[in-house]
C-alpha cells in the first residue's frame, strides 16, 4: 500500500470513528432504549394461581404493544418477579427502581404487599399502578399521590353484591355468619360487610376471623351448624374460598353461601356442583363487548383456557400505562399523574369506558354479580358461571357504587 493511500484509509477510518463517535450510537442508543417496568406479583402462597394468570395477561399486552410499534417507538422490557411477602416486595421494588432502571411499578393481588410497594414509590417519588389488591384503605387513609389503584374495592363488590341480594330478599332480616381472612384485606371487607348489613336490616349470628394458611374449615362449618344463619357469608381470598366451597358442600349444610370476593380462577377450581350464591367480579370472559371478545380469543389461542379476571386486569392495565406514555410523551412519573388525574378515558373492554378519579385514584368502572348455571348447563368446566347485568345500570353514574369523598378519608400527598 502506498503512503498516499495509506494516508486516505487512516483519514477515511477516522471519519468513520467520528461519525460514530457522534451519530451511530444514537441510533444504537435507540434500538436498546427500552421502556423498563418492574412488576410484581404473587406467585406462590395461596394467591399464587392468581398470580399466575396476571403475568399470563401482562405479557399479553407487552406482546401487542412491542409488535405494534411499542410506546413512542421504544419497546417495553418488563421485569415480573415473585412479590413472596410484604417485606420482600418492598425490597424488589426499591431494587427494580434503583438497579433495574425500571420507570414505573406495576402489579400486585395482596393488600398487605401492596402496602409496602406503595411505600416505597411514595419514597422515591415513582409512579405505581396498583392492579389487583382490593383493600379499601388503600385508596382510603393509606393513599398517597404516586399510587393509582385499577381493581374495585372491598366497598364496591359489596355494593355489586349486594343489590343483587336485595333484589332477590336475602337481605332484611336475614342473619349472616361470616368468615374473614385475618389480614388487611378480610378487615377492610368484613367493615364494609357490616355497614352494609347495617344499613339494609340484616344482623351478624357471628363472624370468625381466620388466618391464611388455614386449610381445615370443620371447626368453623361446625359453629354455623350451631348458629343456624339465613345466609354464610365468605369473606376470605385465593385458594382458602376455593377449599371451603369444597368442605361446605361435603358437610352439605343447608345455608346458601355468597360472598363478597371471588375471583373466576378460585371458582373454577371450586368445580361445578360445588358453588353457588352470588359473588362479585370485576370481569368475566363471557363479556359481551367486541373488545373483550377478541382478548379472549387471542388468549385461548395462546394458552388453551380462558383468561381470567387477573389476566384480563393486568393486560388493560398495561395498556391504560402506554396510552398515558404515548399521549404525554412521556416516563416521567409527575407528567403520567397529571395524565391520570385529568381523567382520562380508557377502554377497559366494557361497555363503558372507565377512569381515574383525581382525588383517590380510584379507576371507576363497571362491576357484575355472577350466580351458577343450572347443572348440565356448563358446555365446559370455565362455562358454569352465569354473569349478572352490570352494577351499575347503564343510566347511573359509575360513581354510584363508589365510596364518596365524606365516606373515603383519601388525602393525596
Amino acid at each position: 500500500m502506498t503512503s498516499t493511500n495509506r494516508r486516505s484509509v487512516l483519514k477515511t477510518g477516522a471519519a468513520f470513528a467520528g461519525a460514530a463517535a457522534i451519530g451511530f450510537p444514537s441510533i444504537v442508543s435507540g434500538q436498546i432504549d427500552k421502556i423498563k417496568i418492574g412488576h410484581l406479583t404473587p406467585l406462590t402462597g395461596f394467591l399464587g394461581a392468581l398470580g399466575a394468570y396476571a403475568q399470563l395477561g401482562l405479557r399479553q399486552a407487552e406482546d401487542e404493544i412491542n409488535k405494534a410499534g411499542g410506546v413512542m417507538g421504544r419497546q417495553l422490557d418488563i421485569t415480573s418477579e415473585d412479590s413472596v411477602n410484604p417485606a420482600t416486595a418492598a425490597t424488589k421494588a426499591q431494587r427494580m427502581l434503583e438497579q433495574d432502571g425500571a420507570t414505573v411499578l406495576m402489579g400486585e393481588i395482596s393488600s398487605a404487599s401492596a402496602v409496602t410497594i406503595m411505600q416505597v414509590a411514595a419514597r422515591n417519588k415513582r409512579l405505581f399502578m396498583q392492579i389487583g389488591a382490593r383493600s379499601d384503605s388503600l385508596r382510603g387513609k393509606g393513599c398517597n399521590k404516586y399510587t393509582f389503584h385499577v381493581d374495585i374495592p372491598n366497598t364496591v363488590m359489596v355494593n355489586a353484591v349486594g343489590k343483587a341480594l336485595m333484589r332477590d330478599n336475602l337481605v332484611k332480616g336475614k342473619k349472616f355468619h361470616t368468615l374473614t381472612a385475618d389480614y388487611i384485606f378480610g378487615h377492610d371487607l368484613l367493615k364494609a360487610a357490616k355497614t352494609f348489613f347495617a344499613a339494609n336490616e340484616a344482623t351478624l349470628t357471628g363472624d370468625e376471623l381466620i388466618a391464611t394458611d388455614v386449610t381445615d374449615f370443620s371447626p368453623y362449618l361446625l359453629k354455623i351448624r350451631q348458629a343456624k344463619p339465613d345466609v354464610v357469608c365468605c369473606n376470605l381470598a385465593g385458594n382458602q374460598v376455593t377449599i371451603l366451597i369444597k368442605q361446605y358442600a361435603e358437610f352439605g349444610l343447608p345455608y346458601p353461601v355468597v360472598g363478597f370476593n371471588l375471583n373466576t380462577a378460585d371458582a373454577w377450581a371450586a368445580g361445578e356442583g360445588n358453588l353457588s350464591g352470588t359473588w362479585p367480579t370485576v370481569w368475566h370472559h363471557d363479556l359481551d363487548t367486541s373488545a373483550s371478545k377478541k382478548f379472549v380469543a387471542d388468549f385461548i389461542a395462546k394458552h388453551k383456557k380462558p383468561p381470567e379476571n387477573h389476566a384480563w386486569i393486568e393486560y388493560i392495565s398495561l395498556k391504560m400505562m402506554a396510552q398515558a406514555m404515548n399521549e404525554t410523551k412521556s416516563t416521567d412519573s409527575e407528567k403520567l399523574i397529571a395524565y391520570f388525574e385529568k381523567e382520562a378515558q380508557f377502554d377497559v373492554l366494557k361497555a363503558r369506558k372507565a377512569y381515574f378519579r383525581s382525588w383517590d385514584h380510584q379507576l371507576v368502572q363497571e362491576a357484575y354479580p355472577f350466580t351458577v348455571k343450572p347443572k348440565g348447563k356448563a358446555k365446559d368446566q370455565y362455562d358454569f358461571l352465569a354473569l349478572g347485568p352490570a352494577v351499575p345500570a347503564a343510566n347511573e353514574p359509575l360513581e354510584v357504587i363508589n365510596p364518596t369523598k365524606e365516606q373515603n378519608p383519601c388525602t393525596l400527598t
